[in-house]
């Protein structure tokens, strides 16, 4: 049951509706118009890694996986 945000054509006014199927018409709380317009919806997700100041994903790099031939991972006191 996805919330889908509308726009009212009558009176112009933007609501979000929680849709039950895909025959539900949304009505405009404002003005309980039926002529509503479906808007398109931005999301935003962040991908894993780091953010920086503007909150955009910074891919993390890679831990190294060579090291040296005692662990070959890349942590033991010996690879640094």
């Amino acid at each position: 049951m996805p919330i889908f945000e509308y726009v009212c054509k009558r009176c112009t006014n933007q609501f979000e509706e929680l849709v039950f199927s895909q025959d539900e018409v949304a009505v405009c709380p404002s003005c309980g118009s039926t002529k509503t317009q479906k808007l398109m919806s931005c999301c935003r997700s962040k991908a894993g890694g780091e953010a920086d100041a503007g909150g955009e994903a910074v891919a993390k790099a890679a831990p190294s996986r060579g090291g040296c031939a005692g662990c070959s991972g890349g942590s033991c006191s010996t690879c640094g």
